[in-house]
């Protein structure tokens, strides 16, 4: 066979030239993203009773209450003053979803988690029990109501006072048992429970960062649309004679997925003929004689709290109790305007006592949701009917960052995907 035709080798790359790796970016380099394993706190929070103290490693200094997020370890050691009499030390976790129907004979308790673990017995350890035993316990990700599975909810509680009414708690707690036999238990002597509350955190953040501001056209100033923003929809009709309705689109981030400590960004555009303009400008987002200090076009965050203590049906309807709550509200500024338009933009903030996001766990659903409304103080005399456009969205304990793309597991970040269009 010949080999005239075949290629040529190329020669072995030379290494001489490959940059050296340094941990730390040299004069010329520009560090991207860094990911640094976040430490956990150094913290304890120890609480005592008679004979037996509960400490909890890995806790911030002086918290109130100990503090875990999803899939956490609970870690710790209990410490007893005396060990005479003692049979057993164990340590337990507990959590429970109670919903009750005020003024009703509902009530309905969920439990979410129960974990325990036997530290020393006298039947099984030949050792006597020492003074301070150590101890680790994983909290669950999900739970059951025996229908459907859930991810583990967030320390919460809510009420709504008057008839119907409810109240719904989801709470935690972790004790520590020192089971004593009977002499000891006459003597007083040995034993005892400990136990304290926490507060179970899961945190979350968007999978992308908010986008930027939309660009206005430089020759009608007007918005152009893009892919990272979502329209919405919605008229106010005319009633006064000769005017037009009014179209108003309502511009959003299109995951709809918002950190609780961010500002959420929107645009709004009204579009109609000159006059229904001129007769809804005291109407509008701005503040005007008629109204100087309330605003008829209103947008705000409201969470709505649902709950389902009897389970059961009326009429094919489902018997929920609910409130609302508005936990954030936007601040409008003029964007531009044109002979059949006006824009605006702004943020919502939201309230700073709001620590969580929604979430459903059996009986107990929370949802969050962007209100625009033009409301008139006298429906009868207004040249416009009232609009209401309401959005679904999700709301994040954490902000988006370059570092959480790499998060590890550990960190306990989770990225809740878009929320449907027709509910949370």
């Amino acid at each position: 066979m010949s080999t005239t035709s075949l290629p040529q080798y190329v020669a072995r790359p030379t290494y001489a030239r490959t940059p050296t790796y340094t941990a730390e970016p040299q004069a010329f380099e520009q560090r991207l993203a860094l990911n640094r394993p976040t430490r956990p706190p150094s913290g304890n929070f120890v609480k005592w009773a008679k004979n037996v103290s509960l400490r909890l490693f890995a806790q911030e200094d002086n918290v109130a209450l100990p503090v875990y997020g999803c899939g956490a370890k609970v870690e710790g050691e209990v410490a007893l003053a005396k060990t005479d009499g003692v049979t057993a030390v164990e340590v337990k976790i507990e959590g429970s979803l109670v919903l009750r129907e005020v003024a009703g004979s509902g009530r309905t308790t969920y439990k979410l988690c129960l974990s325990k673990v036997t530290l020393w017995s006298k039947e099984t350890d030949s050792d006597p029990c020492a003074t301070t035993l150590k101890f680790s316990l994983t909290l669950p990700t999900t739970f059951s109501d025996g229908k459907d599975e859930y991810p583990l909810p967030p320390t919460h509680d809510v009420q709504l006072s008057g008839v119907p009414g409810f109240t719904a708690d989801i709470h935690y707690s972790v004790s520590a048992t020192a089971t004593k036999n009977k002499a000891t238990t006459l003597l007083r002597l040995g034993g005892g429970t400990v136990s304290t509350p926490f507060v179970y955190y899961p945190r979350s953040r968007p999978a992308a960062p908010l986008p930027s501001p939309m660009r206005q056209s430089f020759d009608t100033f007007k918005y152009i649309e893009s892919p990272d923003w979502q329209v919405w929809e919605s008229n106010m009709v005319a009633r006064l004679p000769g005017a037009k309705d009014i179209a108003c689109k309502l511009y959003l981030p299109s995951s709809r997925v918002f950190s609780i400590t961010q500002p959420i960004p929107y645009h709004i555009m009204f579009s109609s003929s000159a006059f229904s303009l001129a007769a809804f400008m005291p109407y509008g987002p701005t503040a005007t004689i008629l109204a100087p200090n309330k605003h008829f076009t209103r947008i705000r965050v409201l969470r709505q709290s649902i709950v389902d203590v009897r389970n059961t049906m009326v009429l094919g309807t489902k018997t929920n109790i609910w409130r609302v709550d508005t936990i954030g509200e936007g601040e409008f500024r003029h964007a531009g305007d044109g002979s059949d338009w006006l824009c605006f933009n702004g943020e919502i903030r939201l309230d700073p006592e709001i620590k969580i996001g929604g979430f459903k766990a059996a009986g107990l659903s929370v949802k969050d949701f962007v209100e625009l409304t033009m409301l008139p103080p006298d429906p009868s005399k207004a040249p416009f009917n009232e609009m209401r456009l309401v959005i679904p969205i999700r709301l994040t304990t954490d902000s988006w960052s370059v570092e959480g793309l790499m998060q590890a597991i550990a960190d306990e970040f989770t990225p809740p995907p878009t929320p449907p269009e027709q509910g949370a």
